[in-house]
């Protein structure tokens, strides 16, 4: 008998923003790695989740949501999903069944047309749409593009996602564990810790604030005597007013995007931490190339 081998292999996940894809990396990896929000375009860069089991090693390389791009940085977010298209060993595109099919998603199936991976589609959100629309998606997709298969799931429940990762181990190349077997993503902790505080400012604010804000941990050291990590971060954000909101009343909105933030980076240090959180203007920060650079966005990310 023919002993199975070892399968791995790079996985795109592409989709409009809102979809489910940070959610379904998470899900896959068994922890939070990529920050979730109901604002579009909350993954501004390509975060990598690794799954690996006995069968496999899976490289999740979660993309920016595909849209029409309004600054140099919506231009670059879009930069980073074409690139990765064609960098993989499989695509996995992603879409909302409770809302039905959009233009962004067509965007996406023309831009699929012109790569030669073969391309899984996953209908997310199946605990938010009946079983009725569910199969009428599946018919509707399946006449639009040769999808080497067509799954229905729920990343936020679980829902078939043991199927998904059956089917991504099916489609990948035998070959060598590229990453340790417990290691779950190649960005480093600090990285990590700034899309954390990034998230609770999308969970806390509304309107042209989320999108006008970067975070940049500026230090981050254990201190022993304490056993604790202490952890500098600035908020940048585009004007006075910005800066006005996001500080609050008395400091009450700095201090829970803080209390929020400093939680999940203790859960993901396995220590205390304590965080200090100072907010910066540069004006239209989005829009200038040196800037864009400073703040760790380039179009080829290794």
């Amino acid at each position: 008998m023919q002993e199975n081998r070892f399968k791995s292999g790079f996985i795109a996940i592409v989709g409009r923003p809102n979809v489910g894809k940070s959610t379904l990396l998470n899900t896959i990896v068994g922890q939070k790695i990529a920050i979730m929000s109901d604002k579009p375009q909350t993954t501004r860069n390509r975060i990598m989740g690794i799954l690996t089991n006995q069968q496999m090693q899976g490289i999740f390389l979660d993309t920016p949501g595909i849209h029409k791009p309004h600054s140099k940085l919506g231009n670059y977010m879009v930069k980073i999903a074409e690139n990765t298209l064609g960098e993989v060993d499989l695509v996995v595109f992603i879409t909302d069944v409770s809302e039905g099919y959009g233009g962004g998603d067509e965007y996406i199936i023309e831009m699929l047309k012109r790569v030669r991976t073969k391309v899984i589609l996953v209908l997310n959100k199946t605990d938010l749409a009946p079983p009725e629309k569910v199969l009428a998606a599946i018919d509707f997709y399946k006449d639009l593009y040769p999808f080497a298969e067509i799954i229905p799931a729920s990343a936020l429940k679980g829902q078939n996602i043991d199927r998904f990762l059956q089917i991504i181990g099916e489609y990948l190349p035998e070959g060598p564990m590229y990453y340790p077997g417990d290691q779950v993503t190649d960005h480093p902790e600090r990285f990590i810790a700034a899309e954390l505080i990034r998230e609770k400012v999308l969970h806390l604010t509304r309107e042209e604030i989320p999108h006008s804000v970067a975070v940049v941990v500026e230090q981050m050291e254990s201190r022993e005597e304490k056993s604790m990590v202490y952890i500098h971060a600035l908020i940048y954000t585009e004007r006075d007013s910005q800066k006005a909101i996001l500080i609050g009343k008395q400091g009450e909105l700095l201090k829970k995007i803080g209390q929020l933030a400093r939680r999940d980076i203790e859960r993901l240090l396995g220590s205390k931490v304590y965080l200090e959180l100072w907010i910066k203007v540069k004006k239209d920060w989005r829009n200038q190339e040196r800037l864009l650079r400073n703040f760790g966005f380039t179009e080829h990310q290794d």
